[in-house]
């Protein structure tokens, strides 16, 4: 796993492999980034990355400009990954919090300008998870959110619905917010 571009670009990450993660892999990645950086300027965004697991999106957020990132996710350990590399590359921008990832977004007041999601797969309300999210207002107008999910699911239910792009097995579902 490696960050792809910015101030961190090239660098690798190496999680511990007792992680419960399935990190999106980095061609996937570099394929979403490319996209996001011709629709969004990202040195301007808050950012919500749900499901963070390794911290993968959230790392290379920074590395592009991010203003500020919130990693959400239920497993201590992961969170722990994040906050230790965050703080070996002296990142103060990631903000790491202990969830459970649904009630959260029913309770959090923030609002972001990009959202990422990457749940498990097997996630029995992953359909319904960007109405969830645009309903508790959790992504700014104007606001761009992506949800990885696997390539042979439907994510096209939803208002503000953009495209999805599959890369193999995964897939990217992109939303936009009208301002």
């Amino acid at each position: 796993m490696r960050i792809i571009a910015g101030q961190y670009g090239g660098l690798r990450l190496s999680p511990p492999s007792t992680l419960p993660v399935r990190p999106t892999t980095d061609i996937a990645k570099e394929a979403l980034f490319n996209i996001l950086d011709n629709r969004i300027a990202l040195d301007e965004c808050t950012c919500l990355d749900l499901f963070s697991g390794t911290g993968n999106i959230s790392f290379e957020l920074v590395s592009r400009g991010a203003i500020s990132v919130e990693a959400v996710d239920i497993h201590f350990k992961c969170l722990q990954f994040i906050n230790d590399t965050a703080k070996k590359l002296k990142i103060d921008v990631i903000h790491t919090r202990k969830a459970d990832v649904l009630k959260f977004i029913t309770t959090c007041k923030d609002q972001y300008d990009f959202i990422f999601a990457d749940p498990p797969y097997d996630l029995a309300s992953l359909p319904q998870l960007a109405n969830l999210i645009i309903e508790n207002e959790l992504l700014k107008s104007g606001g761009t959110m992506v949800i990885e999910h696997p390539s042979t699911r439907k994510m096209d239910d939803a208002p503000f619905y953009i495209e999805t792009r599959k890369y193999g097995y995964s897939a990217f579902s992109f939303y936009k917010l009208d301002s």
